[in-house]
């Protein structure tokens, strides 16, 4: 995997427990590994579900191997991802991370 390709920087975020201004338990996503990756897909489809229809913007990036799971998310651009697909490239050189955006 060569460095030059790397060229975005994507940020794992995993799911915390934190306490809101009453006291009250909250969910909260943490940063835990700011890392450079390259953008493979960047792909969009439209679709019919419960909610209606909908657009799910799908982006897949490859990166040097680090431990994640799919209880993971990926922060890209000020935008949060959910991972769907880890592919292991090698034995532990680097993954293929399949993301979905969340959100609005």
């Amino acid at each position: 995997m060569r460095a030059g390709s790397l060229d975005r920087v994507i940020q794992f975020q995993q799911r915390t427990t934190g306490l809101d201004l009453y006291g009250a338990p909250i969910d909260v996503w943490t940063a835990f590994a700011t890392m450079r990756a390259q953008k493979l897909e960047n792909a969009t489809s439209d679709r019919e579900s419960d909610r209606g229809d909908t657009t799910d913007n799908v982006i897949t990036f490859r990166m040097r191997w680090i431990d994640v799971t799919l209880d993971n998310r990926v922060s890209y651009q000020d935008q949060a991802f959910k991972i769907m697909t880890i592919k292991e490239i090698g034995r532990r050189v680097g993954l293929d991370v399949v993301c979905e955006r969340v959100g609005p």
